[in-house]
């Protein structure tokens, strides 16, 4: 049985986002029929990439506190600035804070072609009604902030 055909949207490069770093972006979000902005993290662990949505479980604030400070004093874990909740980088659980048995909401990446995908979502494309520009080519609204 064939797989259904599956959805992705290029966010940037992968040399975008440097080793043990986290970088931010706001894509916009198709809910309930309305366009939203959705706020997503991408960091990079070595070879491995992760994803997540950027809110802290505990009360829905971005993790950032100030611009692009996402890490604890150690850098070993993802921190919520207004709480103080320590995430694991790699898994997202929480394992110290408010939030404790808990966790980031997770996001499907995959590498393709050495671009930074997201996947099983739907986002608002730029272009044409249908998402698709004269040209053929499907764009996204996505900005670095």
């Amino acid at each position: 049985m064939l797989e259904p055909r599956l959805e992705i949207y290029a966010v940037c490069n992968v040399d975008a986002v440097p080793d043990q770093r986290c970088k931010p972006f706001t894509l916009v979000r198709l809910e309930n029929g309305r366009s939203v902005p959705w706020q997503i993290i991408i960091l990079r662990w070595g070879r491995k990439f992760f994803g997540y949505v950027n809110r802290c479980p505990h009360q829905g604030s971005p993790l950032n506190f100030e611009p692009n400070q996402f890490f604890d004093p150690s850098r070993r874990f993802l921190m919520c600035g207004r709480h103080g909740a320590q995430f694991d980088v790699k898994t997202g659980a929480c394992v110290e804070g408010p939030c404790q048995g808990q966790g980031l909401t997770p996001l499907r990446l995959i590498i393709d072609d050495g671009d930074i995908c997201i996947a099983s979502v739907t986002l608002v494309e730029q272009g044409s009604e249908q998402g698709i520009d004269p040209d053929g080519t499907m764009e996204i609204m996505i900005h670095p902030d």
